[in-house]
């Protein structure tokens, strides 16, 4: 890259004062438009007043509350659920890693869907799939037991959600250009929401009800709530044939790009081995299972924290290595004081933990604008990130569950995010630089 094509792109740079209004319509990093290479442009959804715009934007929040509550409703009362329908290790293993590695399978299917269906309609058939998903996922069978249908139902839940991580940030972005920081803030703290709710609430469920299955199947409420508050939007909307065009540079053969993913899934590593192990970590370290479902829960409030100003903090500057690598660090250290660090303290861990996921997340998920010149590179760059990202990061779920599995204890987990941690600084440091994909 020469130095005129730097001194170029550094004007469209969201930290250079010519590139603040555009990046004003970006923020924050997440909302990227799967849909932008299509022909004819999607348009905003058809709402008749500022009321049903409103409407519109309340359900889009609440679809958002309903994305993580899978990942960490199970985790919550997994030794009830493990022990009470005998379910075996492989089995345990599996269900922790089954939905984040569908995120990444499904992921590509979505824009191919909207252009087929709409991405209303879509949105609406992936909230009924996973509302089918959540009221699966505790059905006994007759001579199967519970198994069966825990593994559909989460199944099916994973690709449900797979499909509105792809849609919801472009329909948001779309309906709301004139409250994109209002509604970008509000969706992505109703994401971090749903995974809060899911660790604090379980249990508590469990402990009024005497019963594990009653206590997911609670999630399934909300959502079945969510699915009939959206249908008279969505139904009604009627779809355009679209087709695809594509334009931005080939991201795959891009080594920036590469990095930059690389520090996604090593992030998604991380984030997701919280939601499905950190409550089984703490409560084997002897803390009683509501009090880990709180300090889960507060771990990932604190996520909206972190979330909230790394992103601001990272567009401000032209290198991220700094903070890259800061967080990656902070990330890796707080998992592994959560298993090895004084128990004392380990509502200290927790905070660091969530501190640092919440920033890590949010600033991998920045690189996308960051590292792109156009929206069009940004979202092939989104969309390589969430295949390959969730896709291998799930092996991070894996490894915990299999070293579980093999040793009998999380120790082993400790070390593995430690080494975790320190790769992600690596990347960061890496994919932080003040290049561009292509």
């Amino acid at each position: 890259m020469t130095e005129a094509t730097n001194a170029e792109a550094r004007k469209q740079r969201p930290g250079s004062p010519a590139g603040k209004a555009a990046h004003a319509r970006a923020e924050p990093g997440i909302l990227v438009d799967a849909e932008i290479d299509e022909l004819p442009a999607p348009q905003p959804t058809r709402v008749g007043s500022r009321r049903q715009l409103a409407y519109l934007g309340l359900c889009l929040v609440l679809i958002g509350l309903n994305l993580r509550t899978v990942f960490s409703s199970f985790s919550a009362v997994l030794p009830e659920a493990t022990s009470q329908a005998a379910l075996p290790g492989w089995a345990v293993v599996v269900l922790t890693t089954v939905p984040v590695t569908l995120l990444g399978v499904f992921a590509p299917l979505a824009p191919v869907l909207a252009r087929r269906f709409g991405a209303e309609r879509v949105l609406l058939g992936a909230m009924a799939v996973l509302t089918s998903g959540l009221l699966l996922r505790p059905v006994e069978l007759p001579a199967a037991g519970h198994l069966p249908a825990l593994l559909a139902g989460t199944a099916a839940c994973g690709a449900a959600i797979a499909l509105c991580n792809v849609l919801l940030p472009g329909l948001v972005k779309r309906d709301f250009p004139h409250r994109l920081g209002l509604m970008g803030g509000l969706y992505t703290t109703a994401i971090c929401a749903s995974a809060a709710l899911g660790a604090g609430f379980t249990y508590p469920v469990y402990t009024a009800t005497g019963e594990w299955t009653l206590a997911l199947w609670f999630w399934a409420l909300p959502a079945a709530v969510v699915l009939l508050l959206f249908l008279p939007v969505a139904a009604p909307q009627r779809p355009v044939r679209h087709t695809a065009v594509r334009d931005g540079v080939n991201v795959w053969r891009s080594a920036v790009a590469w990095q930059v993913t690389l520090f996604m899934v090593l992030q998604a590593m991380m984030s997701f081995s919280v939601f499905a192990w950190l409550a089984p970590i703490l409560r084997e370290r002897g803390v009683d299972g509501g009090t880990a479902g709180l300090m889960v829960s507060a771990s990932i409030v604190l996520q909206m924290l972190g979330s909230l100003f790394a992103p601001a903090l990272a567009a401000r500057f032209r290198d991220q290595r700094a903070i890259n690598t800061t967080v990656a660090l902070m990330t890796g250290a707080g998992f592994a004081l959560c298993i090895f660090g004084p128990l004392d303290l380990v509502w200290v861990w927790a905070g660091l933990l969530g501190l640092g996921q919440g920033s890590l997340t949010a600033v991998a998920l920045t690189m996308i604008m960051l590292r792109t010149r156009d929206g069009h590179t940004a979202a092939h760059l989104s969309g390589m990130m969430q295949g390959v990202g969730y896709g291998l990061g799930s092996t991070g779920t894996l490894m915990v569950g299999q070293l579980h599995q093999a040793t009998g204890s999380f120790a082993a987990a400790g070390f593995l995010f430690l080494a975790v941690g320190l790769l992600a600084a690596v990347f960061g440091y890496r994919a932080g630089r003040d290049r561009f994909v292509g």
